[in-house]
């Protein structure tokens, strides 16, 4: 059992050194001059994010099982296949097509999220990732395959899309930082146990079959738990003053929502605080829909800016290109193991495995900022490293294996945890589900740009001069986090609108 100050009020935003999301503070009232003292209980809060976040799960499950799938897939003896010879070309469409299928789902939830909400959100991305699953696993030809691969792509799409809302928008304030950043933790354990299911499936007869087919219990189980879970009391509470329902009907179903949300601990404060929430929205403006071209002025235009900007140098400092030359470098460093790629593939999801569990425990003490900083940093020194041992040191081999260590740690403590942490916390209720549509949006264009791009670019520069240049652009992502991106610790997600934005 937690103590949770989760909605002081906006004037205490401007008390200098107040931090409200801390357990035992006391707070200013943001609006009412009534100070509200919710609490909540742990296991209460443990279902509204586990449910969630399976959604990140199967995602990095399809990353890893993937890499073990197409090994299998072209063998002539254990594919189990006749279309077993591909091409290139075939191999990148089952590779990309999940991809592809979340840069169209991200489309889809700028249109519908608002709508449905983010609960129903989720219930759809668990539908197609049973269906997706399922037509993958028995398609009959590489053309069913494919279509099976873009609808898992659009679950992806939709899950990262509404599962860091969702956790954003139920989680009390003090471990909302913990919550979200377990999400790309569950992301890496999805990756690892994609890698660890491929190794073992990869020597069966028809193994893709079973690896792609493994994720659809968990496809189950994430969507009876978002039908078992309530929706979210903001979201509830957008709809009432938005006028898009019963006011007081929709006022009641949000104080029971966050009555399921919070425990019995949270007593009969449930009401009082529902009330302050209302009125910090009205505050805040959040009454007036969102239009298009509200996106990209004021305060909606701020937080646009955040949260793509950091979503895209996530993705554009080469995080893609520096995993694809991991078995090149620990095979020229003489380890054994480095000719399995699986086995390589398994050792550094471990790493970021564990890196990412340091960013979860902590990134609610230091606060989102200094691991951004502190993580980028590492990272550009292990980018110039890597430059440096394609074209100057390719004698000293264990400077590569330190490089290539040092960035999968330094983004796992900071790009990788924290950028999705970050654009579920910094857009405005009102543009949330539109913004994180465009936010994920830009993360998986951007990811398939640096994909599709690194081959020519390395056959046209060298693989040296072109980690050369995702170290510039990684200090020029520091120069973004430093001059741009607020500290959102210890915040509401009101406070978070009113003072960062």
């Amino acid at each position: 059992m937690a103590s949770d100050h989760e909605q002081p009020g906006l004037s205490s935003l401007g008390k200098v050194g107040r931090s409200s999301g801390e357990i035992g503070s006391e707070h200013e009232p943001l609006v009412n001059g009534i100070h509200t003292s919710e609490s909540y209980s742990a296991s209460a809060a443990i279902l509204p994010f586990l449910f969630p976040a399976l959604g990140g799960l199967l995602y990095g499950y399809d990353i890893g099982a993937t890499s073990c799938a197409t090994i299998s897939i072209e063998s002539a003896t254990l594919s189990g296949i006749s279309w077993y010879d591909l091409s290139s070309v075939e191999v990148g469409l089952i590779t990309s097509g999940s991809l592809y299928g979340a840069l169209i789902g991200s489309v889809l939830a700028f249109n519908i999220a608002d709508f449905l909400g983010r609960r129903r959100e989720l219930i759809m991305a668990s539908i197609m990732y049973l269906v997706g699953a399922l037509v993958t696993a028995f398609a009959p030809n590489l053309v069913v395959m494919v279509i099976g691969r873009f609808v898992y792509g659009i679950g992806i799409g939709l899950a990262m899309h509404a599962a860091p809302m969702y956790i954003a928008e139920t989680a009390p304030s003090q471990i909302r930082g913990i919550l979200i950043s377990l999400k790309e933790f569950f992301i890496v354990l999805g990756m690892v146990a994609g890698y660890g299911i491929g190794s073992l499936l990869v020597e069966t007869v028809s193994g893709w079959r079973y690896m792609y087919g493994a994720s659809t219990p968990l496809a189950v189980i994430m969507g009876i738990g978002m039908c078992w879970l309530p929706a979210s009391p903001r979201w509830l509470l957008l709809r009432a003053i938005q006028g898009k329902g019963n006011m007081q009907e929709l006022r009641e179903t949000a104080v029971c929502c966050l009555c399921r949300l919070r425990g019995q601990s949270i007593g009969d404060s449930a009401s009082q605080h529902v009330d302050e929430i209302l009125t910090e929205l009205s505050y805040v403006g959040e009454e007036k829909e969102v239009t298009l071209g509200e996106i990209f002025h004021g305060k909606c235009l701020k937080a646009m800016i955040i949260g793509a900007g950091l979503v895209l140098f996530q993705q554009i400092t080469g995080q893609p290109s520096v995993l694809y030359y991991a078995a090149s470098i620990l095979q020229s460093a003489g380890f054994s193991a480095a000719s399995d790629a699986t086995r390589v593939s398994i050792l550094l999801g471990l790493l970021k495995l564990i890196m990412t569990g340091v960013a979860v425990v902590v990134v609610d003490r230091l606060g989102r900022r200094p691991l951004l900083l502190g993580g980028v940093s590492g990272m550009v020194i292990s980018l110039f490293l890597l430059g440096s041992y394609y074209l100057f040191l390719d004698d000293l081999a264990a400077i590569a294996v330190v490089a290539l260590l040092l960035y999968v740690g330094c983004y796992q403590l900071s790009f990788g945890p924290i950028g999705w942490l970050m654009i579920s916390e910094v857009f405005p209720l009102r543009l949330r589900g539109r913004g994180l549509s465009v936010a994920v949006l830009v993360n998986f264009g951007a990811n398939a740009l640096v994909t599709f791009a690194f081959s020519p670019l390395k056959a046209w520069l060298g693989a040296g001069i072109v980690f050369y240049v995702f170290g510039v652009i990684a200090v020029l992502s520091l120069v973004f986090i430093f001059f741009i991106v607020p500290e959102t610790k210890g915040l509401t997600l009101e406070e978070i609108e009113v003072k960062c934005l």
